[in-house]
């Protein structure tokens, strides 16, 4: 365990479904500020981690603290867990398609209070800058007043980034970010995350090994199996690992 405090500490989690142990006495650290990438094969355990995380799924057993130990998250609704500042970003984006860019930043903005208020109640002058300085971050400020329903599937993507940077998450959960795009529209999402780092602490689970090598050069790669940490460090030790290479690395290129 970190000897430094941790934003987020799982230890000793279990989860399984119909038998199925999707989750298998996991033990996982994250510092403030990191940028970790989370890969491994199809069914290790990577999105049933983040339910956990969000409180969408309780585990069988262990336990998953916040900040030091402040809050136990397994005590709190997907609501609480929400309004401590953890934010996901699922693989399919999910913003309000009918609104425009500008919008769905308002109406992410932390502290807002239902659609109708978020959108004809008055938006205060730090607010308007808030959201001027996301759309630079996210590089969408000339489709600002688009609808997000027109963009491209990259540009609702860093929209949707965009919108848990309204929400003043503390914690970014991020979904396979390069699923179905370009490699102009990959690497320029790998750009956006190394901005946020430091800033904000970011989980990212992706299978795409030339985005992990992008966005893990000075971070931390943890590599799940049957819902346990197989191997943790550095990108290039993981990729070199034996044990990786024979349950994740060597399986995907014989299948490529």
């Amino acid at each position: 365990m970190s000897a430094k405090p941790f934003l987020l500490a799982a230890e000793g989690l279990n989860k399984s479904f119909d038998g199925y142990q999707a989750i298998n006495d996991l033990n996982f650290y994250l510092d403030e500020g990191e940028l970790r990438t989370v890969i491994g094969p199809n069914g290790a355990g990577k999105t049933t981690f983040l339910d956990l995380i969000t409180g969408r799924t309780a585990p069988d057993r262990g336990t998953l603290m916040w900040d030091d130990g402040k809050h136990d998250l397994l005590k709190l609704s997907e609501y609480q867990i929400y309004r401590l500042g953890i934010g996901r970003k699922f693989q399919t984006p999910t913003v309000y398609n009918d609104h425009s860019v500008t919008e769905n930043l308002v109406l992410s903005l932390a502290g807002s209070r239902g659609i109708w208020h978020s959108l004809f109640g008055k938006v205060t002058p730090l607010q308007r800058e808030r959201i001027a300085e996301i759309l630079d971050i996210i590089k969408l400020t000339g489709h600002a007043q688009r609808k997000a329903g027109t963009l491209a599937h990259g540009q609702k993507q860093w929209l949707e980034i965009g919108m848990l940077l309204a929400q003043e998450a503390r914690l970014l959960l991020v979904d396979e970010p390069a699923a179905g795009m370009t490699d102009e529209e990959t690497h320029r999402t790998g750009e956006l995350l190394l901005s946020l780092a430091g800033k904000h602490t970011i989980v990212v689970i992706e299978h795409d090994m030339t985005f992990v090598r992008q966005i893990a050069r000075n971070g931390k790669v943890t590599v799940l199996h049957q819902g346990h940490v197989l191997c943790e460090g550095a990108v290039d030790q993981v990729q070199n690992d034996e044990r990786v290479i024979e349950v994740y690395l060597g399986r995907k290129s014989k299948a490529a």
